[in-house]
């Protein structure tokens, strides 16, 4: 995922198809999220609703939704319409709080930047990318 320089669909065992009708984009102002939301572009036009969500701490609520609104705005430019903005407080760990946002919005695929961190320090520290390839029940587009 680190070296191949395209986007990755991952796939949980007992999915056989990807309708994309519902998709949970998890954002972070992050380098690795920007280029997953470029990548996702033909999946999010085609989507019926997009939610776009930021797992935050309480404190920071009114700069993540501010950066959901920029998102928001990108997206309405690409021709994406559907787009809902949600900031999730931390409820546990964020890999958590983001699953329960896919099970409540019936989400069929999310969209998220991978391996934010360093190799050692995800290997260290864990991190969203390894626990939404081991946890997700839904297909996962990740772009790094």
């Amino acid at each position: 995922m680190l070296r191949s320089g395209r986007p990755i669909l991952a796939v949980p065992p007992g999915v056989d198809s990807l309708k994309g009708r519902r998709v949970v984009v998890a954002w972070k102002d992050s380098r690795e999220a920007r280029r997953a939301i470029q990548d996702a572009l033909p999946f999010l036009q085609q989507a019926d609703e997009v939610i776009v969500t930021e797992i935050c701490e309480s404190t920071d609520a009114a700069e993540c939704q501010k950066r959901l609104r920029d998102v928001a705005q990108y997206l309405a430019r690409h021709r994406v319409t559907a787009v809902a903005e949600r900031v999730r407080p931390v409820e546990g760990t964020a890999e958590d709080a983001l699953l329960r946002v896919v099970q409540d919005e019936s989400a069929d695929l999310i969209v998220t930047g991978a391996y934010g961190r360093s190799r050692l320090g995800e290997w260290i520290f864990g991190g969203m990318t390894q626990s939404l390839l081991t946890k997700s029940p839904v297909c996962c587009l990740f772009s790094h």
